[in-house]
Parts: structure tokens; sequence; C-alpha cells
């Protein structure tokens, strides 16, 4: 996938319901898309990079190349990012991403909708093409900001683990 889009600077309404805070984010360039199986295995096959035997099967399995790749260790996203010549965005940034300068709920507005997203309520059982769900782009066009799969951010949480957010 390789797609990228631009987060743009500015102040964004971040943080749970109730808990919100106006940050400051740097624009970025950020994925369009999660990192998918084939770009995923295009990078171990090119760095001998060892992956867990349930990850390699994923990365080997064509039905499964234009999927998000999963059971990826913070070290395995790390190192993919640094790879592929970027890094793992922040949470915030993340966020900022998935919520739009106007702070909306989900990536495509104030009300939930189970076909904007692969998720339970829609009768996904399993990962979905990061392409499925093009009408679920949030504002800056990052998709599969909602559903699908929780994504690794480069910051860590106060009691030091490296923190996933929810997708």
């Amino acid at each position: 996938m390789g797609e990228h889009v631009d987060l743009p600077a500015g102040t964004y309404r971040l943080g749970d319901a109730g808990a919100e805070r106006e940050v400051d984010v740097c624009g970025v360039r950020i994925g369009r898309f999660p990192v998918v199986n084939a770009d995923l295995a295009r990078f171990v096959s090119a760095t001998g990079r060892a992956v867990a035997p349930g990850l390699g099967r994923k990365l080997a399995d064509t039905q499964l190349a234009d999927h998000p790749a999963t059971d990826l260790t913070y070290a395995d996203a790390a190192a993919y990012c640094a790879w592929a010549g970027g890094r793992l965005p922040t949470g915030d940034e993340w966020e900022a991403a998935a919520r739009g300068p106007d702070g909306r709920s989900w990536p495509w507005g104030e009300t939930f909708d189970p076909e904007l997203c692969a998720c339970v309520e829609a009768g996904w059982g399993w990962t979905a093409p990061v392409t499925t769900h093009p009408d679920g782009a949030s504002p800056c066009g990052a998709e599969q900001l909602a559903g699908n799969v929780w994504e690794w951010v480069s910051d860590r949480t106060e009691d030091g683990a490296w923190r996933a957010v929810r997708g």
C-alpha cells in the first residue's frame, strides 16, 4: 500500500468524552492505510528479520496480502517504520488523524456506523482488506482508524509500557 496522507499542523481536541483536551500537533505524514501483510513481508524478506511463526504464516498467505498486519511486537512495528523511512505516530498524532480538526467522535463523523468499518457490529469475524471502507476515511484521508485492528503508537503509558491504540 505505502500511500501517505498529510495531517495538518493545528490544535486538535483529543481524549475521551468528559476528559477532552486541546493539543497542538505538528504536521506529519501518516500512512493512508495500516501496514498490510504484503508490505511487512517485503520488509521481512529484505532484512531477514525473524518474526513469530503465526505472523510468518500470515505473511505467506496471499489471501491476506491486503489485510492489516497483526501479531507484530512493538519492536517489529518500529523496525518496519524505520526501514520504510518513517516512524510510528505518537498517540496524539494518531488520534488527531482519526478525529480531525473538529474533534469528531468517529473518523467519518459524530454517529457510529458499522457499515463504515470492519467491526463486530457489522458482522466481520476477521480482519478486512484495508481498502474495504473508503467512506470511513478521516478528514485527512487516513483509512481504517476505526475497526479492523489495534495499532502501535510510539509513546508509552504511565507505567512505561508501549501503547497500542484501538482502531
